[in-house]
């Protein structure tokens, strides 16, 4: 028999032996043994197949890689969101969403040859002792890192070390031209998850939340606080380019705006059970008054938040149709150090619509590319090209009209800036040009607070450096604008004074904010005109 057919034959094969696996996980019952093959005929044979094609079939197979392929290809049939996640990745995503990681606490670039200190992450290790952004990181550990082309993970590996705890790193120093050597131990770094908060007036506070971590909550909760001492009497929640995280993260968060006994979202699985979140009493912003920023990324968790808060009429949701993502996914451990995340219900928001878009006729690259079809549509420009469907009609309790079935539909409609959007050679080669500018100016810039930044920062200075760094064909008119001025003040505010500074300046670009705030505006002025 010809080779490509005996692998077609053995991914066939493979493939009912992870159906049926992945059929004894769908029991939550025995779900905590996950013992794969226990003393029943169906797993010692499942065992014993695996055991042939390894030992005794006539060619060589990596039994491993056969395993994810057709798992991959299996959950591909399921849904959009049930994925395999192998024992390579799996490290890593659960750092990311349980909030912290074992390392040396830097944010970090390769530029030309040199690993280079872009930001340190405060309260980490290398802050204690000492680094500062603009370092270039020459040795870690005996291991020359500079004049190698090694690929960011490489360098992150050797950065968090393998058997041990403590780092010995040789960095050089620019500003002050000299080599140092540091010798410290890797500690417990934080992943924040709120990059962004600060108040834009007296009273309106921005918080950003980029994810659903495990620490997401404390942080919001003590962000909140902070911003209530501060006055903020109105908050502008932004969940753009969030795609979700923990469920239950975020119905802690939407119980902070929600009164007590107020629903937050219900699951149901295929067996009918349904599980409700109920707000509690314990809200501290439940008689303020909140705006939520979403977009075509806003997924999942974010969704039940904008959902809850919708469908009790707290707040106005403004922006553009979310994403659509009803599913709920749990996390499956394969004992081998890889995982299934598998879909297990389905949620609904408090009106009790599902905002799951379509997908059973959809292939995955298509369904996560759904943005294009937006675009060619016309729903970016124009909230009247938005494709509602009547049947998924339903009301809130003060007669406002939603939808199920395809994500959740801004109460205020902003529209895509196309203005923002700048030629590729020109993302290709700011970040570099940015960073070169600072490095440059590092000592002057050093000494300044934020307000003397803001105002002596001369950005068209700045502008005419880069506009000679580029290709000559570039020198457009588009290079003399106020956006490109205001975007390169904002990535250098970014270096200078971390996420914060770079919402802060890009601030009066932010069609959103600034819709939010004329929102406001048009409140207050209707408040105070003449009966």
């Amino acid at each position: 028999m010809p080779k490509k057919s005996s692998n077609n034959a053995l991914y066939i094969g493979i493939a009912v032996v992870i159906g049926i696996l992945i059929g004894s996980l769908l029991d939550y019952d025995n779900t905590p043994s996950l013992a794969i093959f226990q003393n029943n005929s169906k797993e010692l044979k499942i065992k014993r197949l695996i055991d042939y094609i390894q030992y005794d079939y006539v060619d060589e197979v990596d039994t491993d890689s056969l395993l994810d392929t057709t798992i991959n290809q299996l959950l591909i049939n399921l849904d959009p969101h049930s994925v395999y996640i192998p024992k390579s990745d799996l490290k890593s995503i659960q750092e990311t969403m349980n909030g912290s990681f074992k390392g040396i606490g830097i944010q970090f670039r390769m530029i030309r040859d040199s690993v280079t200190v872009l930001n340190i992450i405060k309260g980490g290790p290398s802050e204690k002792a000492g680094l500062l952004a603009g370092d270039r990181i020459l040795i870690a550990d005996k291991d020359t890192l500079f004049g190698k082309k090694y690929t960011s993970d490489q360098i992150m590996n050797r950065l968090k070390g393998k058997d041990t705890n403590q780092v010995a790193l040789q960095i050089y120093r620019k500003q002050e031209d000299t080599f140092l050597n540091f010798n410290f131990n890797r500690g417990k770094v934080n992943i924040v998850s709120i990059p962004v908060s600060y108040m834009i007036t007296d009273q309106i506070g921005y918080i950003n939340i980029d994810r659903f971590a495990k620490n997401t909550y404390y942080e919001f909760s003590k962000t909140l606080n902070t911003l209530l001492t501060q006055g903020m009497q109105t908050m502008i929640l932004d969940l753009r380019g969030n795609t979700g995280g923990y469920m239950d993260v975020a119905n802690d968060i939407a119980d902070e705006f929600l009164e007590d006994g107020k629903l937050i979202v219900f699951t149901k699985n295929k067996k009918g059970k349904i599980v409700s979140s109920i707000a509690t009493s314990k809200g501290n912003f439940e008689d303020g008054k909140v705006y939520v920023l979403i977009d075509d990324q806003s997924a999942s968790a974010s969704e039940i938040i904008a959902g809850a808060l919708q469908d009790n009429d707290k707040g106005t949701i403004v922006g553009r149709r979310s994403f659509g993502k009803g599913l709920v996914q749990q996390e499956m451990d394969l004992g081998d150090g890889s995982a299934v995340r598998l879909t297990t219900a389905r949620y609904y928001t408090p009106t009790g619509r599902s905002i799951q878009k379509p997908y059973k006729h959809t292939q995955n690259g298509t369904y996560f590319k759904d943005l294009n079809q937006r675009a060619i549509n016309g729903e970016l420009l124009h909230k009247d090209s938005i494709h509602v469907n009547d049947s998924l009609k339903f009301t809130t309790p003060k007669g406002k009209i939603v939808y199920g079935g395809g994500g959740i539909v801004p109460d205020v409609f902003v529209p895509i800036d196309t203005t923002a959007y700048f030629p590729v050679h020109y993302m290709g080669n700011v970040s570099n040009f940015v960073f070169d500018y600072v490095d440059k100016n590092r000592k002057k810039y050093s000494q300044m607070t934020w307000e003397e930044f803001q105002d002596d920062f001369d950005n068209e200075k700045m502008l005419q450096e880069y506009t000679k760094s580029i290709s000559s064909s570039f020198h457009s008119n588009m290079f003399k604008s106020d956006k490109i001025k205001t975007h390169l003040k904002a990535l250098v505010a970014r270096e200078l004074f971390d996420e914060t500074g770079f919402y802060r300046t890009y601030e009066k670009q932010d069609k959103m904010i600034q819709k939010v705030l004329e929102l406001e505006r048009s409140t207050q002025s209707s408040v105070f005109s003449p009966q």
